[in-house]
């Protein structure tokens, strides 16, 4: 049973954004990233999706949400910033099916905690850009990542 961690789809800018970041929407291209999880993710029958509180994770997720029939459940952990938190949380998960929306600097120190001694070359591979997904699997009390789910490019 894996956890799903999912890049927010592209919002735009952050430097043309005027109001509170947290409120940032997803641009007309993230809203086409997020409909493209609906098939990718689905198949996984997440029990639960968890977004950090911002409106461009929420919005990532929102479209998989109406097509599951589930709940978005709002989680501080997952907030830009909190990556201890983030990884206690997904610690915390393991063995659970859920979505878990995040933000870059989360996903980067995922990536980090979970592959250490990556090359710099392997660890461009497997950074997650806007809309990508890592699938995550726990075996006791460790969490591997064994799938990147990538979008198109052109997307």
């Amino acid at each position: 049973m894996p956890l799903l961690v999912v890049r927010h789809a592209r919002a735009g800018r952050r430097s043309a954004w005027e109001g509170d970041d947290q409120q940032r929407p997803l641009s007309p291209r993230g809203r086409i990233q997020a409909e493209a999880l609906v098939p990718l993710l689905a198949e996984f029958r997440p029990r639960r999706i968890l977004a950090s509180p911002a409106v461009r994770c929420f919005e990532t997720v929102r479209p998989l949400a109406e097509a599951l029939g589930l709940p978005i459940e709002s989680v501080g952990e997952l907030e830009e910033g909190n990556a201890p938190s983030a990884l206690r949380l997904l610690h915390r998960m393991a063995g659970e099916t859920a979505v878990l929306s995040t933000h870059g600097d989360i996903a980067a120190e995922v990536l980090d905690t979970l592959t250490p001694g990556l090359t710099a070359k392997a660890r461009a591979e497997l950074r997650l850009l806007k809309g990508e997904v890592w699938v995550i699997q726990s075996t006791g009390e460790t969490l591997e990542i064994v799938d990147h789910l990538r979008q198109d490019p052109r997307r």
